[in-house]
């Protein structure tokens, strides 16, 4: 199945796609692990407002976006707009505290539903209501600007809460995906490869990567998703990620035997991201150089996804990443620079552990139902600069399924 304009991925239960079974299925997850812990609640942030990198938790744990964007400009009726938040404390069910007024109940996912001008003494309330003392976690610190912290702290101080800064408590439990959860970003992919493809045929083309830009955007929005950025490159600026780096893409059209790169990246499906890139030649009639380059490339991506099974060490296909791109290339893009790791985990952003041999411990490994996203980038003086990245699921019986399935060689 492809989506293209006669086919639409409709919500199997209405306004919410996930029935709210799912949701209570995640409340228990996360109150288990409350309880491992040893705190007597959580409180757990996100931002939305027209951002989807900061909304995950909240959007994960009770389907609420907002869409007051605006924030940090606090007013004598608004404060910390764009920002909302879920209470998690074992044996109740989750409390949204939204920032908006009328979340629509047969959207949200939440036993009891508050919206607030001010969210932050709108939390500050609810767990005095509730009479929670001792260790709360907050999640969400890198989301809460220190101004709304400070707030928080204040509106809480004579409360008895010993404040837990832990904001990977709802990430570690929500990184392995439900079936439920597979099944969305399979659709997800079905968007992305269709949309991929257009981005890459309208560089082979030609066509000004603006132009390539606005026809793959369509195709994610017609299908109800949102685009986070499409970066594109091309000729002298293929060892850039981004020939704008404002935006991504360029008036700039590609000529006849250039390579060009594109990529996508954002929530496509329900708020699930997936990153896939490719790299191509203009005109689709490559110079000997060029189709070493991008065909090693691609053999390095098949080799680090078969290295990607249950259980194996993170490092260890991250040191293989390192010796195969180190063999491949004779000097480095800034893309290579950027990103110093070969791959990472996906879900409702991208997520950690990240596949680098300096940015995952010793101890990560591989957990089957999850999904990832495996990239490299090469580089050779007086050719160019070749990447791509493929985005997989990790099945429990070590086999990957390719979610995004845009062809590695277009030639």
């Amino acid at each position: 199945m492809s989506a293209s304009a006669e086919t639409r991925f409709e919500r199997p239960h209405g306004a919410r796609y996930f029935a709210l079974s799912e949701y209570e299925d995640r409340w228990a997850r996360v109150n288990e692990e409350i309880r491992r812990q040893g705190y007597e609640a959580a409180v757990v942030w996100s931002r939305s407002g027209g951002s989807y990198d900061r909304c995950a938790d909240v959007l994960w744990l009770a389907n609420y976006y907002s869409q007051a964007s605006g924030q940090g400009l606090d007013t004598a009726v608004f404060n910390a707009r764009a920002l909302g938040a879920v209470i998690l404390q074992p044996g109740t069910e989750a409390e949204l505290q939204a920032d908006e007024p009328w979340p629509r109940r047969d959207v949200v996912a939440a036993g009891t539903v508050e919206w607030h001008y001010d969210p932050i003494k709108g939390v500050a309330d609810a767990l005095r209501k509730r009479g929670i003392r001792g260790r709360v976690a907050i999640v969400g610190t890198q989301i809460l600007p220190m101004k709304h912290w400070l707030q928080l702290e204040r509106e809480t101080a004579a409360d008895g809460i010993e404040w837990v800064h832990d904001d990977d408590l709802v990430l570690n439990v929500r990184r392995k995906k439900s079936v439920a959860e597979i099944q969305c970003m399979r659709e997800g992919g079905e968007i992305m490869t269709t949309a991929l493809n257009r981005l890459m045929q309208g560089l082979i083309d030609g066509e000004p990567e603006s132009v390539a830009a606005g026809a793959t955007a369509e195709i994610i929005v017609r299908e109800g998703g949102a685009v986070h950025m499409i970066p594109c490159s091309h000729g002298e600026m293929i060892r850039y990620w981004v020939s704008d780096p404002l935006y991504g893409h360029s008036h700039a059209a590609p000529q006849r035997g250039d390579l060009v790169r594109g990529w996508i990246y954002g929530p496509v499906r329900e708020g699930y991201w997936l990153d896939p890139g490719r790299t191509a030649v203009c005109g689709g009639n490559p110079t000997a150089d060029q189709r070493s380059l991008v065909e090693d490339n691609a053999r390095i991506i098949e080799t680090l996804i078969e290295a990607v099974r249950p259980g194996a060490r993170l490092k260890d296909v991250a040191l293989l990443g390192q010796k195969l791109v180190t063999e491949a290339s004779d000097e480095k893009d800034q893309a290579a620079e950027k990103w110093p790791h070969f791959g990472h985990y996906m879900g409702m952003f991208f997520e950690t552990p990240y596949i680098g041999a300096t940015m995952c411990s010793e101890d990560d490994t591989f957990e089957a139902g999850t999904v990832l996203g495996v990239e490299a980038f090469i580089s050779r003086k007086d050719v160019g600069a070749s990447g791509i990245e493929q985005n997989f699921i990790l099945h429990e019986d070590g086999t990957t399924e390719a979610i995004t399935r845009s062809p590695y060689l277009w030639w």
